[in-house]
């Protein structure tokens, strides 16, 4: 790596393949832009299909070596995680700033879910291991025993997105470790720079080379990582799709295959729901504009009662007028930019769609005036939306809200569940157990009561159009794991 003082730009010039930092295959670059500035924030290594022979070769070889990280007892393959979650804390302020400067994420948001939330993601499945058991013994129904092993799955193929790169990343890595797997991790070519921090983490941790292989690049590079006749499991995160084409392509192959996708969740506010913004503020705005509304499990139709209806529509828009627009750096920015020009432009062209269809905006919907730089949209409130409008169909992924009037319990119920995707959600209300039972009805694979935060110890993925298997928990780790059975 090299540092030009003068600009702040960061550039590499290998790829990090079996343990070492190796030359690329061609002199394909990627130039990350800081996405409030638009300035360019350093240049590395695309990765070509070369490439990923070389990476996939180094995760085989280390998994099919008979004293290899696949045979090492679960508990030792613990203390490396433990090193590793280590490494990376000792990078927690580059990280941040790294991943801010790509992504647009706000530093305050990103210091809790790209930082803190990736390591004790690593330490919650390193305690999984320490606590495996690899073989249960069972009496067979007609005679003798049985051995129910859990073996490793093998060589992953780990696929990142850029709107939270460390976390979903470590989503995968995590439990892959414990297991015993392997990985080639492919990061967004948006967000490659903490990929690099990430690598650096790795060697500095001395995890097993070809334990953790990391090679960028972009769509073509990764739908040939996925067809790889050397990878026995895919984990994505992204578009639904791209979710579908890889579906497609590990159905064919007979590959397991994990994938998280896209969401349009609903945020159901009960008719006894207390609008007072100094209590529940916080909860809304985490789980309907975090990461500038950029996040696949988020709320972004809000359910009212007709009864409250234009109760709100006030509050949503008074509290979303009142959001904080700025640079991603400041730590007072609650709302950053979009990761890409080309992702302002798909949030402006629904915003544009919504005014057609008839759909009433309360707030928002311009570019912030006086920042001629940044891909920066101002958040924005829809309020008399159909759930048939676009807007409420299909996943914007930025900062739109579209605020949909139900008649009573069962009507909201038949809304939200009106939807291709299910991901996210949650019911809010003064009866938590009222808020239970409505939560309980609503087609999705996670749901929060007065409040959303994917936790570590729970299963999280979606049902419908948001994807296939589930992450985190300890059913994220037998995702990694395959069984077989012995009869003696």
């Amino acid at each position: 790596m090299t540092t030009d003082i003068a600009t702040a730009r960061i550039t590499y010039d290998k790829f990090y393949i079996g343990g070492s930092w190796v030359r690329p295959s061609t002199d394909r670059l990627i130039t990350p832009i800081d996405a409030s500035t638009e300035e360019p924030l350093g240049q590395v290594p695309e990765g070509a299909c070369a490439d990923i022979d070389a990476a996939v070769t180094a995760a085989r070889a280390t998994f099919d070596d008979p004293s290899g990280w696949a045979s090492w007892d679960p508990a030792r393959r613990a203390e490396v995680m433990e090193r590793l979650a280590t490494a990376i804390d000792k990078r927690a302020e580059e990280f941040v700033n790294r991943v801010s400067a790509q992504n647009g994420i706000p530093v305050a948001v990103a210091q809790q879910l790209e930082i803190g939330y990736p390591t004790a993601v690593l330490r919650f499945y390193a305690g999984l291991a320490r606590e495996f058991s690899q073989i249960e013994t069972r009496a067979g129904l007609f005679g003798g025993l049985i051995d129910v092993r859990k073996k490793p799955a093998g060589v992953v193929a780990a696929i990142a997105p850029w709107n939270f790169p460390q976390a979903l990343s470590m989503f995968k890595i995590a439990p892959a470790m414990a297991a015993g797997c392997t990985l080639v991790v492919k990061p967004s070519p948006e967000t490659v720079l903490d990929a690099y921090l990430l690598a650096e983490a790795i060697d500095e941790a001395q995890v097993p080379a070809g334990v953790i292989n990391v090679v960028p690049a972009g769509r073509e590079v990764g739908a040939y990582l996925v067809s790889h006749p050397g990878v026995d499991k895919v984990a994505f995160t992204g578009s639904t799709a791209t979710g579908r084409s890889i579906a497609e392509t590990c159905g064919r192959l007979l590959r397991p295959v994990t994938l998280e996708l896209g969401g349009k969740s609903a945020a159901i506010l009960l008719d006894d729901v207390d609008l007072d913004l100094t209590k529940i503020g916080e909860g809304l705005f985490a789980s309907t504009l975090l990461n500038n509304g950029q996040t696949c499990f988020i709320g972004t139709r809000v359910l009212a009662p007709q009864s409250r209806y234009s109760e709100v529509v006030d509050a949503f828009t008074a509290f979303v007028a009142g959001l904080q627009v700025g640079n991603a750096h400041d730590p007072a920015t609650q709302i950053g930019p979009m990761a890409t020009d080309a992702q302002r432009q798909r949030v402006e062209s629904f915003i544009a769609t919504g005014l057609a269809e008839g759909a009433r905006m309360t707030t928002g919907g311009r570019r912030p005036a006086g920042r001629d730089k940044g891909w920066f949209v101002e958040p924005t409130v829809f309020a008399d939306v159909d759930n048939r409008a676009a807007i409420a169909r299909e996943e914007i992924f930025g900062p739109v809200l579209t605020l949909i009037a139900y008649d009573d319990i069962d009507d909201a119920v038949r809304i939200a569940n009106d939807s291709d995707y299910g991901l996210g959600g949650t019911v809010w209300t003064e009866d938590p157990d009222r808020g239970l039972a409505v939560a309980s009805r609503i087609q999705t694979g996670t749901i929060g009561v007065n409040r959303y935060i994917p936790d570590p110890a729970a299963p999280f993925g979606g049902v419908k159009a948001s994807g296939l298997g589930r992450e985190l928990g300890p059913e994220g780790l037998a995702a990694y794991l395959q069984t077989q059975t012995i009869y003696r």
